[in-house]
Protein backbone atom coordinates (compact mmCIF):
# COMPACT_ATOMS: atom_id res chain seq x y z
CA UNK A 1 0.00 0.00 0.00
CA UNK A 2 1.29 3.45 -0.93
CA UNK A 3 -0.30 6.87 -0.64
CA UNK A 4 0.53 10.45 -1.51
CA UNK A 5 -0.56 11.29 2.01
CA UNK A 6 -1.71 14.62 3.43
CA UNK A 7 -0.24 18.13 3.62
CA UNK A 8 -0.94 20.99 6.00
CA UNK A 9 0.60 24.09 7.53
CA UNK A 10 0.99 25.05 11.19
CA UNK A 11 -0.24 28.57 11.95
CA UNK A 12 0.54 28.43 15.68
CA UNK A 13 1.91 25.92 18.15
CA UNK A 14 2.33 25.44 21.90
CA UNK A 15 4.14 22.89 24.06
CA UNK A 16 4.29 22.04 27.77
CA UNK A 17 6.09 19.45 29.87
CA UNK A 18 7.59 19.46 33.37
CA UNK A 19 10.73 21.58 33.22
CA UNK A 20 9.93 22.69 29.66
CA UNK A 21 7.57 25.61 30.01
CA UNK A 22 8.99 28.16 27.54
CA UNK A 23 9.55 28.14 23.79
CA UNK A 24 13.29 28.61 24.39
CA UNK A 25 13.46 25.54 26.63
CA UNK A 26 11.62 23.45 24.05
CA UNK A 27 13.94 24.66 21.27
CA UNK A 28 16.96 23.58 23.31
CA UNK A 29 15.37 20.22 24.10
CA UNK A 30 14.54 19.61 20.42
CA UNK A 31 18.19 20.09 19.45
CA UNK A 32 19.36 17.57 22.08
CA UNK A 33 16.38 15.62 23.50
CA UNK A 34 16.64 14.10 26.97
CA UNK A 35 14.16 12.13 29.11
CA UNK A 36 11.47 14.33 30.66
CA UNK A 37 10.61 13.57 34.28
CA UNK A 38 7.29 14.16 36.01
CA UNK A 39 7.41 17.09 38.40
CA UNK A 40 5.25 20.22 38.54
CA UNK A 41 1.98 20.52 36.67
CA UNK A 42 0.70 23.50 34.65
CA UNK A 43 -1.53 26.12 36.21
CA UNK A 44 -4.17 26.29 33.41
CA UNK A 45 -5.07 29.73 34.73
CA UNK A 46 -7.34 30.40 31.75
CA UNK A 47 -9.83 27.79 32.98
CA UNK A 48 -12.27 28.40 35.87
CA UNK A 49 -11.00 26.72 39.04
CA UNK A 50 -14.10 24.57 39.51
CA UNK A 51 -13.54 22.86 36.15
CA UNK A 52 -9.74 22.88 36.40
CA UNK A 53 -9.85 20.84 39.60
CA UNK A 54 -11.52 17.97 37.72
CA UNK A 55 -8.60 17.56 35.34
CA UNK A 56 -5.71 15.31 36.31
CA UNK A 57 -2.07 15.81 35.39
CA UNK A 58 -2.57 14.62 31.79
CA UNK A 59 -5.63 16.80 31.33
CA UNK A 60 -3.98 19.92 32.69
CA UNK A 61 -1.05 19.53 30.30
CA UNK A 62 -3.42 19.19 27.34
CA UNK A 63 -5.60 22.10 28.46
CA UNK A 64 -2.59 24.37 28.97
CA UNK A 65 -1.40 24.01 25.37
CA UNK A 66 -4.94 24.10 23.96
CA UNK A 67 -5.67 27.46 25.58
CA UNK A 68 -2.32 28.89 24.51
CA UNK A 69 -2.67 27.73 20.93
CA UNK A 70 -6.27 28.92 20.54
CA UNK A 71 -5.36 32.34 21.98
CA UNK A 72 -9.01 33.37 22.30
CA UNK A 73 -10.19 31.88 19.00
CA UNK A 74 -13.47 29.98 19.01
CA UNK A 75 -15.55 27.77 16.73
CA UNK A 76 -12.48 25.74 15.70
CA UNK A 77 -12.85 21.95 15.45
CA UNK A 78 -10.46 20.07 17.69
CA UNK A 79 -8.76 16.67 17.53
CA UNK A 80 -7.44 15.42 20.89
CA UNK A 81 -5.17 12.40 20.79
CA UNK A 82 -3.45 10.31 23.44
CA UNK A 83 -2.10 6.81 23.05
CA UNK A 84 -2.89 5.79 26.63
CA UNK A 85 -5.22 8.48 27.98
CA UNK A 86 -5.51 8.86 31.74
CA UNK A 87 -4.37 5.28 32.44
CA UNK A 88 -3.63 5.99 36.10
CA UNK A 89 -7.20 7.12 36.76
CA UNK A 90 -8.63 4.16 34.83
CA UNK A 91 -6.44 1.72 36.77
CA UNK A 92 -7.58 3.22 40.08
CA UNK A 93 -11.21 2.69 39.02
CA UNK A 94 -10.50 -0.95 38.13
CA UNK A 95 -8.88 -1.42 41.54
CA UNK A 96 -12.03 -0.03 43.18
CA UNK A 97 -14.13 -2.50 41.22
CA UNK A 98 -11.88 -5.39 42.26
CA UNK A 99 -12.38 -4.40 45.90
CA UNK A 100 -16.14 -4.21 45.41
CA UNK A 101 -16.22 -0.47 46.04
CA UNK A 102 -18.58 1.98 44.37
CA UNK A 103 -17.09 4.00 41.52
CA UNK A 104 -16.86 7.76 41.69
CA UNK A 105 -19.01 9.20 38.84
CA UNK A 106 -16.61 12.13 38.51
CA UNK A 107 -13.55 9.90 38.34
CA UNK A 108 -15.25 7.67 35.79
CA UNK A 109 -16.34 10.64 33.68
CA UNK A 110 -12.80 12.03 33.62
CA UNK A 111 -11.22 8.66 32.74
CA UNK A 112 -12.61 8.50 29.20
CA UNK A 113 -10.64 9.76 26.21
CA UNK A 114 -12.90 12.68 25.34
CA UNK A 115 -13.11 14.06 28.90
CA UNK A 116 -10.45 16.71 28.32
CA UNK A 117 -12.13 17.95 25.17
CA UNK A 118 -15.42 18.10 27.04
CA UNK A 119 -13.94 20.23 29.83
CA UNK A 120 -12.47 22.65 27.30
CA UNK A 121 -15.72 23.12 25.40
CA UNK A 122 -17.71 23.59 28.62
CA UNK A 123 -15.25 26.13 29.99
CA UNK A 124 -15.17 28.11 26.73
CA UNK A 125 -18.88 27.66 25.91
CA UNK A 126 -17.68 26.51 22.50
CA UNK A 127 -19.88 24.21 20.40
CA UNK A 128 -17.30 23.42 17.72
CA UNK A 129 -16.82 19.78 16.74
CA UNK A 130 -14.31 17.83 18.81
CA UNK A 131 -12.88 14.32 18.42
CA UNK A 132 -10.74 12.21 20.75
CA UNK A 133 -8.79 9.24 19.47
CA UNK A 134 -6.05 6.73 20.19
CA UNK A 135 -4.19 4.77 17.53
CA UNK A 136 -1.46 2.80 19.25
CA UNK A 137 2.12 3.66 18.29
CA UNK A 138 0.78 5.72 15.36
CA UNK A 139 -1.65 7.81 17.41
CA UNK A 140 -0.13 11.11 16.24
CA UNK A 141 -0.24 10.12 12.59
CA UNK A 142 -3.88 9.03 12.75
CA UNK A 143 -4.79 12.26 14.53
CA UNK A 144 -3.12 14.32 11.80
CA UNK A 145 -5.01 12.40 9.11
CA UNK A 146 -8.28 13.08 10.99
CA UNK A 147 -7.45 16.78 11.27
CA UNK A 148 -6.55 16.98 7.57
CA UNK A 149 -9.90 15.36 6.77
CA UNK A 150 -11.64 18.20 8.60
CA UNK A 151 -9.56 20.75 6.68
CA UNK A 152 -10.45 19.05 3.40
CA UNK A 153 -14.11 19.20 4.44
CA UNK A 154 -13.91 22.97 4.63
CA UNK A 155 -12.67 23.87 8.12
CA UNK A 156 -10.29 26.85 7.81
CA UNK A 157 -8.42 25.77 10.95
CA UNK A 158 -8.24 22.66 13.13
CA UNK A 159 -6.68 22.42 16.58
CA UNK A 160 -4.67 19.25 17.15
CA UNK A 161 -3.78 18.47 20.78
CA UNK A 162 -1.43 15.57 21.62
CA UNK A 163 -0.69 14.44 25.16
CA UNK A 164 0.60 11.45 27.11
CA UNK A 165 2.38 10.66 30.36
CA UNK A 166 4.17 7.71 31.98
CA UNK A 167 2.07 4.60 32.54
CA UNK A 168 1.41 3.15 35.99
CA UNK A 169 4.14 0.75 37.12
CA UNK A 170 1.84 -2.23 36.51
CA UNK A 171 2.17 -1.67 32.75
CA UNK A 172 5.96 -1.21 32.63
CA UNK A 173 6.64 -4.72 31.22
CA UNK A 174 4.45 -3.92 28.20
CA UNK A 175 5.99 -0.58 27.20
CA UNK A 176 7.63 -0.32 23.78
CA UNK A 177 9.04 3.18 24.33
CA UNK A 178 10.19 5.42 27.15
CA UNK A 179 6.91 7.11 28.09
CA UNK A 180 7.35 10.72 29.23
CA UNK A 181 4.94 13.49 30.26
CA UNK A 182 4.25 16.00 27.50
CA UNK A 183 1.58 17.89 25.62
CA UNK A 184 1.64 20.00 22.51
CA UNK A 185 -0.87 21.65 20.18
CA UNK A 186 -0.87 22.72 16.56
CA UNK A 187 -3.31 25.12 14.95
CA UNK A 188 -3.43 23.48 11.53
CA UNK A 189 -4.48 25.13 8.27
CA UNK A 190 -4.61 23.98 4.63
CA UNK A 191 -1.14 23.61 3.14
CA UNK A 192 0.56 26.90 2.28
CA UNK A 193 4.17 28.04 2.69
CA UNK A 194 6.47 25.76 4.71
CA UNK A 195 3.90 22.95 4.60
CA UNK A 196 4.34 19.65 6.41
CA UNK A 197 3.60 16.41 4.56
CA UNK A 198 2.75 13.01 6.02
CA UNK A 199 2.79 9.88 3.85
CA UNK A 200 2.79 6.18 4.62
CA UNK A 201 3.51 2.80 3.08
CA UNK A 202 3.20 -0.81 4.17
CA UNK A 203 5.91 -2.47 6.24
CA UNK A 204 8.25 -1.42 8.98
CA UNK A 205 9.54 -2.72 12.28
CA UNK A 206 7.66 -2.37 15.54
CA UNK A 207 8.89 0.40 17.85
CA UNK A 208 11.46 -0.66 20.43
CA UNK A 209 12.55 1.80 23.08
CA UNK A 210 13.33 5.45 22.46
CA UNK A 211 11.00 8.43 22.66
CA UNK A 212 7.24 8.13 22.33
CA UNK A 213 5.82 9.16 18.98
CA UNK A 214 4.43 12.44 20.28
CA UNK A 215 7.85 13.64 21.35
CA UNK A 216 9.55 12.41 18.17
CA UNK A 217 7.14 14.44 16.07
CA UNK A 218 7.42 17.47 18.38
CA UNK A 219 11.22 17.42 18.03
CA UNK A 220 10.91 17.11 14.23
CA UNK A 221 8.71 20.19 14.12
CA UNK A 222 10.59 22.34 16.62
CA UNK A 223 14.05 21.88 15.15
CA UNK A 224 12.80 22.46 11.61
CA UNK A 225 13.97 19.05 10.40
CA UNK A 226 13.32 18.16 6.77
CA UNK A 227 12.19 14.59 7.36
CA UNK A 228 11.36 11.98 9.99
CA UNK A 229 10.57 8.31 9.51
CA UNK A 230 8.69 6.24 12.07
CA UNK A 231 7.38 2.67 12.07
CA UNK A 232 4.53 1.24 14.12
CA UNK A 233 4.92 -2.43 13.23
CA UNK A 234 2.37 -2.23 10.41
CA UNK A 235 3.09 0.96 8.50
CA UNK A 236 6.11 3.13 7.75
CA UNK A 237 5.30 6.81 8.26
CA UNK A 238 7.28 9.60 6.60
CA UNK A 239 7.09 13.20 7.79
CA UNK A 240 8.64 15.86 5.55
CA UNK A 241 8.75 19.60 5.27
CA UNK A 242 8.72 21.74 2.11
CA UNK A 243 12.23 22.70 1.04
Amino acid sequence: MRTDGVRFSIARHAEWAPGLTTSEAWAQWARAPYPIQSAEEPGVKAMPAMLRRRAGFLGKMALEVAYECLDGRSDIPTVFCSRHGDAARALALLADLARGEALSPTAFGMSVHNAIAGLLTIARNDRANHIALAGGAATIEHAVIEACGLLADGAPMVLLVACDCPLPELFTPFEDCEEQPHAWAWLMTPAADDAVALSWSAGGDAPTGGMPGGLEVAAFHLRGARCLERCDGRLRWRWSRDA
